[in-house]
């Protein structure tokens, strides 16, 4: 696995070989971005967007967590880091379509399905606890459909964390607004680490189907 020093050295080779082969490219993206795209991934390290989507730089503004959820709107005076992302790609850099990409193994999902942190107070895994409490509603459902947790009951707590993310997407005005006017498209996607294999989520049937 990777430490500081082979990063350095993968830096040094970057800098040799892509940057010094793409300087057209860098030279204008120096000047601005112009994404027509962002994604909302989970902050897992088997899972990058641009290497997913075979996608250059530049080309999606991408936003990453733990299990990939998006709050709801809460305008309030504390920090809000995922929300303040999404205002600037939807309000200033104009994305036209979002997509929240949820993938299979999620650790984050899978605490909120087994209650990993729900003890944790104020000690460590107090922000984890917190931030996957959005996912309390499903866990309860889930763990009544498979009471032995089996794989299917974290592969589905894996699909809802999506929905939820959508859900949520869609209480920011400027979300829903965009929406409804046609100029903004959500989606949901699904990667499967174990086979490589990409699910979009068909809304309408709310089930996942290979891309």
């Amino acid at each position: 696995m990777a430490d500081f020093n082979t990063l350095i050295a993968g830096y040094r080779r970057f800098r040799e070989q892509g940057w010094s082969a793409q300087r057209e490219r860098w030279s204008l993206l120096a000047e601005g971005q112009s994404p027509k795209v962002m994604i909302i991934a989970c902050s897992d390290s088997r899972v990058d967007p641009g290497q997913i989507f075979d996608a250059n730089p530049g080309e999606m503004f991408v936003v990453r967590n733990v299990a990939n959820l998006v709050p709801p709107y809460e305008p309030d005076g504390s920090y809000h880091g995922v929300s303040a992302a999404l205002e600037f790609a939807v309000t200033q850099l104009q994305v036209r379509e979002i997509i929240v990409m949820g993938h299979g193994f999620c650790g984050g999902c899978a605490a909120a399905l087994t209650g990993q942190f729900d003890q944790a107070g104020h000690g460590e895994g107090h922000f984890i606890a917190h931030w996957i409490n959005m996912l309390t509603p499903a866990r309860d459902r889930i763990r009544a459909e498979h009471p032995q947790l089996d794989r299917a009951a974290y592969r589905a707590m894996e699909h809802e964390g999506v929905r939820i993310s959508l859900q949520n997407l869609r209480t920011f005005p400027w979300v829903a607004e965009r929406e409804r006017a046609g100029v903004l498209t959500l989606h949901g996607a699904f990667f499967a680490i174990s086979d490589g294999v990409l699910h979009l989520l068909d809304e309408g049937k709310g089930a996942f189907k290979p891309a």
